[in-house]
């Protein structure tokens, strides 16, 4: 097994790790963070994996996710931001 591979499967595994926070967070701040790493987590391992088995359509994947994971980190701040306003 080649250590990319091994090291994809790491990352993957523990972006599965980063699941179990993402459900059981006691608050959307702390659920946001663990997306957040989880969707890193991802994106690498999906690079690492591309890199083993020599097709970009890997790193494009890669690219989108990151993408997405920002675009929602902010829209998740901005909500949370809102909430927290109307609160004082």
């Amino acid at each position: 097994m080649s250590d990319l591979l091994i090291f994809a499967i790491a990352f993957a595994v523990l972006a599965a790790l980063t699941m179990i926070r993402l459900a059981k967070g006691p608050t959307a701040a702390d659920r946001m963070v663990a997306g957040d790493a989880a969707d890193t987590l991802i994106c690498v391992a999906l690079v690492l994996f591309s890199l083993f088995s020599g097709r970009g359509i890997y790193l494009d994947i890669a690219l989108v996710a990151a993408i997405f994971g920002v675009i929602d980190t902010m829209l998740v701040g901005r909500y949370l931001e809102k909430e927290r306003g109307q609160d004082k």
